[in-house]
Formats: structure tokens, sequence, C-alpha cells
């Protein structure tokens, strides 16, 4: 029986943008859908099953910063990808820290907007996102627990905090070689994001955001601790 179409949904208002994207991807073998701006997009997101959302920043009405960040508040963790005309370090860093997987600025080349769409959706999908027969279901380390069954995090209190998918491939990586500096081209190689992740800046990010979902002070950090010049360090025992 052959495998159902993956499901790819565009929202960008430009219709030229939003149809050359679709029958791009299309012709690819993915089942496309399009949508003009956020609230046509939720429609969609709501309507059935989405494997990866395309997503423009500029929208009319709400911006695609904004349906990015309520989408990860609300624990949707479809891969997404950012397209955008704006091209600085800002708006990747932002789009990024939104919850973005990746970015992609405008004008861009229809290979690497593919390239970058199958690498996220291998990322999604790969055999390590699920735990293994050899990891354990759960992990503890300062106060903190991760179920690796349901790849949540909870706290001492029993407060669970959602992760998108970048953040818990990043905190697997943590817990996998505590006590031990991890190199930038370390963490990029453990969390598969070689292929789609623009720069080492992008593990920098994905840092950030999971020291603010653990509370650890970035200017004093304790639990993920910079090593300057060489990457990051786990501190915490892991049980």
């Amino acid at each position: 029986m052959s495998q159902p179409q993956q499901h790819i949904l565009v929202v960008d208002d430009d219709p030229e943008i939003a149809d050359l994207v679709g029958r791009l991807i299309a012709a690819e073998g993915f089942r496309v859908s399009r949508a003009p701006d956020a609230r046509a997009g939720r429609r969609v997101m709501e309507g059935g099953t989405v494997d990866l959302l395309v997503l423009d920043l500029m929208l009319p009405g709400k911006d695609g910063l904004t349906f990015c960040r309520e989408l990860r508040a609300e624990g949707v963790e479809t891969p997404i990808i950012m397209l955008t005309a704006k091209g600085d370090d800002f708006d990747r860093v932002l789009g990024l820290e939104m919850g973005a997987d990746d970015y992609l600025p405008k004008p861009f080349h229809s290979r690497e907007l593919l390239a970058r769409i199958k690498a996220v959706l291998r990322r999604s999908d790969a055999p390590g996102k699920r735990p293994s027969e050899t990891t354990p279901r759960f992990l503890s380390f300062a106060g903190w627990r991760l179920d690796t069954g349901k790849r949540e995090l909870v706290s001492a209190d029993g407060v669970v905090v959602l992760l998108s998918s970048a953040e818990y491939e990043l905190l697997m990586a943590f817990v996998t070689w505590p006590q031990m500096v991890l190199s930038r081209e370390k963490l990029l190689d453990a969390t598969k994001g070689r292929s789609a992740i623009i720069s080492d800046r992008s593990i920098d990010i994905q840092v950030s955001r999971l020291r603010r979902k653990l509370g650890d002070d970035p200017r004093t950090p304790r639990i993920i601790k910079t090593v300057w010049g060489d990457g990051y360090l786990f501190t915490p025992d892991v049980s």
C-alpha cells in the first residue's frame, strides 16, 4: 500500500508566489493547500493534518510571526518554514525565536526551498524523535523530568512545559552527553539540523529558548553554560 501524500500548507497573500510555490511543491508529489492569511491558514489546519507550513512573514491582518508564536503557544508542533522579503539577521533570529524551524529570504531558488522542505520533514519524521528501546522513558535533572514517550518536560511542581521539535532534540542531545562540552557543530549534527539550519547562530537561538523554558538565567546560567569559543556545557547530573 502506498504511503499517503504529505500535506503542505502555503500561507502567502501574494497569489503569484503562492501559486508558484504550490505548483513547485505539488510537482514533488506533495499535497498542497493555499491560504492568503493566518485566519484562512488556521481553518485549513483545523480541517485536517498538515505536515508542514510554509509561512510568509508579511501577511494582511495577523503577520506570520504572530501566527507562528500563537501556534507554538497552543502546543502545535507542525514544522514551519518562514518566508520573507526581509533578509537581515534580526528578522531571521526573531522568526526562529517565535518557533519557526527554518527561514528562507525571498527571492529564493526553487531547489533550495524544496531541499529545506525535505530536510525539515526528515527531521520531524526521524526515528530519533521517538524513544528507542534503549532510551529511558523518564530522565531527571535539576528538578526537571523529561518524558521521552510523550516528549514532555515537567517541572518539579508538575507543570508541563511545551517544547518545539527543535527544542526537544536539543535537550535530548544535552541529556545524552551531560557534563561534556558540546560544540555547535556537534549540536547541529545531533539535532539533525545541518541540512536545514542556516548557521551556527541558530543553535545559539535554540539554546536561548531552551534556557528560558528551563528558567535558566541567561546572565548566570546554571543548567546550560556557555563555554566561550567551544560551545555549551550541560551541567546537571542526569538519572
